[in-house]
């Protein structure tokens, strides 16, 4: 994937993580390292119908953040780091620029 991201797809990565569920899935996955997890675990620990759960992953995979791969019966679920980090790297690109640093003001 471009490391650039553009706006319009940081705001839909952004917006689909603006789900609890969906929020809570992917921290599960970025949790579980490279590895990933499979399906049966992922429901197990976020406690949600099977159809819910097929509804929050189709999301995340359709923005990106997350990838499917299909071994034999199991359907293992990962984070896919590079948009995760082309993410976190589109919001803080301009982290503090323009301003002061006011760290270190005394307030009135």
């Amino acid at each position: 994937m471009d490391k650039n991201l553009h706006e319009i797809d940081a705001a839909n990565s952004l917006a689909a993580l603006g789900n609890v569920t969906r929020l809570h899935l992917f921290r599960y996955l970025v949790q579980a390292g490279a590895e990933g997890a499979i399906i049966g675990a992922i429901q197990t620990h976020l406690n949600v119908p099977g159809s819910t759960l097929h509804h929050h992953i189709a999301k995340l995979v359709k923005v990106g953040l997350i990838e499917q791969e299909k071994k034999g019966r199991k359907i293992i679920c990962r984070a896919n780091y590079d948009r995760m980090d082309s993410l976190l790297s589109f919001v803080t690109e301009n982290c503090c620029v323009g301003f002061e640093d006011t760290r270190n003001l005394k307030t009135a």
